[in-house]
């Protein structure tokens, strides 16, 4: 059952994410530039320029912009902060996408961190039951209904009750030790 459910989520979060690139990310705008503006542009661009007799394009590459940048002197740092500062859409749908997956990463990680706790109480209560009325066994078979490390750690604890009191506290601290390991990816 809790199997199907994270299967359910992370096919919602897929789903999502996919519609919201669809959304967001693949929104083209197009802007009509008048016929007349463009040509006194490109007229006082070679009024200006007639002692070189060169022609600047108007619709230069942008990696040939970068280039020109950069020989100018213009670090990365600083052409990439003007072009947020222009806010060009090609530009600002990856800042947006980037947003987007951050935001889902987030959220995601706090619904499954927060359906990774157990109540350690009510564990502890429940397994104290259980081995006043059934025994080891009993205990057992709470902490491996149960879910996260301290029911894990029970159930590793009680697995090796036979073998004394020093293997038992070996085992523990292993536990404790690859939970934290765990813990930390």
């Amino acid at each position: 059952m809790l199997k199907k459910l994270k299967n359910i989520k992370k096919k919602l979060f897929a789903l999502i994410a996919v519609l919201a690139i669809f959304a967001f990310g693949m929104s083209v705008n197009v802007v009509a530039q008048d016929q007349a503006e463009m040509a006194t542009e490109e007229v006082a661009e070679v009024d200006s320029v007639a002692a070189d007799s060169t022609v600047v394009d108007l619709a230069a590459d942008p990696i040939e912009e970068a280039a020109a940048a950069a020989e100018e002197g213009q670090s990365l740092h600083s052409i990439m902060k003007q072009k947020f500062i222009e806010g060009d859409p090609g530009f600002m749908s990856f800042v947006l996408i980037a947003l987007i997956l951050g935001l889902a990463l987030a959220i995601e990680r706090i619904i499954y961190l927060n359906l990774a706790t157990t109540n350690t109480k009510k564990l502890l209560a429940s397994v104290e039951d259980a081995m006043a009325s059934g025994g080891v066994e009993a205990a057992k078979e709470v902490c491996r209904n149960a879910r996260g490390p301290v029911a894990s750690i029970f159930y590793q604890g009680f697995d090796r009750v036979d073998h004394g009191i020093d293997v038992v506290e070996k085992t523990i601290t292993s536990i404790q030790y690859l939970t934290l390991q765990r813990s930390k990816l």
